[in-house]
C-alpha cells in the first residue's frame, strides 16, 4: 500500500478554521448589506425633498399670474352671482341643488333625467384636454390645473412671509428660533385660511350661497356643509402646502397618459441642446467660439416648481409651466446672447435645426383634427338638444296588481299612474286623453272632466302625479284581443307642447 502524507498539521488546521470563520463572517455581512438595500428598495413612498423655487420674471410668469387671478376669481365669485329664473326657482347662477334634484347653470336647467348632458360635458372636457395636449403638451398642467393654481398661490404666500429662494433655504437650515417659529406659524396660518376659504366656497355651489355663508358661523348651516368644508380644507392644505410636486409626479395619472397624446410635432418646453452644448461657465470678453450658449448657471433649475433640470430632456415631472424660459431669457439678455435657448419647440424642429433646415410647425395634424371633429360633433349635438329641449315630460306606468278590474256591469277597467313633469318656471294646465280604443272612457282622480279630456294643473318646476282609469264596455271588450296597444296623450291647454306614452290595455281575455 502507498504512504499517505498529511501536509500542514495543527497550525494549518487552525488557519483553515480561521479562514472559514472569516469567510462566513463576510458572507453574513454581505447578506446584511443586501437585506438593508432590499429594505430601502421596498419603500413605497419617496420622502419629499423640499423645493424652494425662485421667483421668475417674464412673459410666462405674467401669464401664470393672470391665470391664477382669473381662475381663482371665477371660483370664489361665481356662487354669489345671481340669475333670475322666476319666483319658483332659485336665483343662484350656478347651483347643484341635490335637495331639489336640479343642476342650474345660468340659463340652463338640468333635471335628473337629463344626466346625459353631464356626460356630454365630461366628454367635451376630455377631448378638449386631449387636443390641447396633442398641440401644446402639458399646458393644462402648467397653467390651469387646480393643483398648479393653488400651489402657485401657496408658494406666493410662502415667498411673502419667508422671502425668496435663498432666504427660504437659509431659514430651513437655521436652528429652531423664535423668528423661525413666527414665520412658519404665519405661513401655515395663511395656508389654512386659504384652504378653509377654498373648502367653504366649494360648499356654496351646492346650497344657496348667501344663506349658507351667513349661517355657517352661527351653526345654522347643514351638517354636510361643515363636513365637506373640513374635507376640502384638509385636502387643499395637504396637497398644495405639503405635497405639491409629489401630487403631479406620484398621484396624478395624466403625466403617464400624455405620452399617448404627444408626438414629434407637439409644441413643448424644450432645451435646445444643439445651441447650448457644450455648456460651461463663461467669463466676460471670453470667446464663444467652440462652445454653446448655456453657461451652466442653473437658473432654469432654481425657478422650476418641480425641481427638475429641463436640460435633461423630456421628463415625466415637467408641467410645461415655461418659467425656465423666463429665467433663461433673462440670463441670455445679460450675457448678450439671443433668447430662446429654452423655448416652446417641437422635437421635429430641433432635428431640423441640427441639420440647418427651416422649422416646420404642424399643429393641426390628423389626430388634432379628429379631436376637433369630436368636439364639434358632441358640442353640436348638445346645443341642438338644448335649443329644442322640451319643458314637458310624461311617464306612464300601468298597474300590476290587479292587472285589470271587471266592474259589475261587465265593463273592463285598467289603472295607470301618470307623472307629468312641468319644467317651465310657471304653472301650466294640461289635457289628458287616451287613443287606440274606440269608445274608451277616461277618469282621473283630482282632474276636471272637459268633453273627452281630463284637465289637470302642474306647478312650476314640479311633477304632477295622478291616477287615471281607462274603461271599455263589455261588448267592446269581447271583440278585443287580450292586449291592446293604446297611447296616453298629454297636451298643454294654452300652448304647443305635448307628450305621448305608449302602453297596453288588458281586455280580460286569456
Amino acid at each position: 500500500m502507498g504512504k499517505t502524507t498529511i501536509i500542514g498539521g495543527p497550525s494549518a488546521k487552525s488557519g483553515g478554521a480561521a479562514n472559514a470563520t472569516r469567510t462566513a463572517a463576510e458572507g453574513v455581512a454581505k447578506i446584511d448589506v443586501v437585506a438593508v438595500n432590499a429594505q430601502e428598495n421596498r419603500k413605497l413612498y419617496q420622502e419629499r425633498i423640499p423645493i424652494y423655487p425662485k421667483l421668475a420674471h417674464g412673459l410666462f410668469r405674467k401669464i401664470k399670474w393672470a391665470f391664477l387671478f382669473v381662475l381663482l376669481g371665477i371660483y370664489y365669485v361665481i356662487p354669489f352671482v345671481r340669475w333670475d329664473r322666476g319666483p319658483s326657482a332659485p336665483d343662484q347662477a350656478v347651483l347643484a341643488d341635490f335637495a331639489g334634484r336640479r343642476f342650474y347653470f345660468f340659463f340652463i336647467e338640468l333635471w335628473p333625467q337629463e344626466v346625459y348632458y353631464i356626460t356630454g360635458l365630461l366628454m367635451l372636457a376630455s377631448f378638449g384636454l386631449f387636443m390641447a395636449t396633442a398641440m401644446f403638451g402639458r399646458i393644462w398642467c402648467g397653467y390651469a390645473c387646480p393643483q398648479t393654481v393653488w400651489t402657485d398661490l401657496f408658494i406666493a404666500v410662502e415667498r411673502m412671509v419667508e422671502g425668496d429662494r435663498n432666504a427660504r433655504l437659509r431659514l430651513a437650515k437655521q436652528p429652531f428660533s423664535a423668528e423661525k417659529a413666527i414665520k412658519k406659524a404665519i405661513k401655515h396660518a395663511a395656508w389654512i385660511a386659504i384652504s378653509f376659504l377654498t373648502g367653504g366656497v366649494f360648499v356654496l355651489y351646492f346650497h344657496d350661497a348667501p344663506t349658507v355663508a351667513l349661517g355657517f358661523f352661527t351653526g345654522q348651516a347643514p351638517i354636510s356643509a361643515y363636513l365637506f368644508a373640513a374635507i376640502l380644507t384638509f385636502t387643499t392644505y395637504t396637497l398644495a402646502g405639503t405635497m405639491r410636486e409629489q401630487v403631479c409626479t406620484y398621484m396624478c395619472p395624466w403625466p403617464r397618459i400624455q405620452g399617448a397624446m404627444t408626438d414629434e410635432d407637439t409644441l413643448e418646453v424644450a432645451y435646445r441642446g444643439y445651441r447650448g452644448e457644450p455648456r460651461g461657465p463663461h467669463k466676460k470678453n471670453d470667446s464663444w467660439e467652440g462652445r454653446g450658449d448655456c453657461i451652466d448657471c442653473l437658473q432654469c433649475v432654481a425657478v422650476c416648481p418641480m425641481g427638475i433640470d429641463i436640460r435633461d430632456g423630456d421628463q415625466l415631472e415637467c408641467i410645461n409651466c415655461a418659467l425656465c424660459i423666463d429665467a433663461c431669457d433673462a440670463v441670455m439678455e445679460k450675457i448678450g446672447r439671443p433668447k430662446g435657448l429654452i423655448a416652446y419647440d417641437t422635437a421635429r424642429n430641433q432635428d431640423l435645426a441640427r441639420q440647418h433646415k427651416k422649422p416646420v410647425f404642424k399643429l393641426f395634424r390628423p389626430r388634432v383634427m379628429l379631436y376637433v371633429i369630436l368636439l364639434a360633433g358632441i358640442g353640436g349635438a348638445m346645443l341642438y338638444g338644448l335649443v329644442n329641449r322640451s319643458t314637458l315630460e310624461l311617464n306612464t306606468l300601468r298597474d300590476r296588481s290587479p292587472i285589470f278590474v271587471q266592474l259589475s256591469d261587465g265593463s273592463i277597467r285598467n289603472g295607470y299612474t301618470v307623472k307629468i313633469l312641468n319644467k317651465a318656471t310657471i304653472a301650466r294646465s294640461f289635457r289628458i286623453s287616451v287613443a287606440g280604443i274606440e269608445g274608451a272612457s277616461l277618469k282621473a282622480a283630482g282632474a276636471q272632466k272637459q268633453s273627452e279630456f281630463m284637465v289637470v294643473e302642474a306647478g312650476a318646476n314640479k311633477v304632477r302625479t295622478l291616477k287615471i282609469y281607462v274603461t271599455i264596455q263589455a261588448d267592446t271588450a269581447k271583440v278585443l284581443k287580450a292586449s291592446v296597444p293604446i297611447a296616453i296623450l298629454v297636451a298643454e291647454t294654452n300652448g304647443n307642447e305635448d307628450a305621448v306614452n305608449n302602453t297596453v290595455f288588458l281586455s280580460g281575455k286569456k
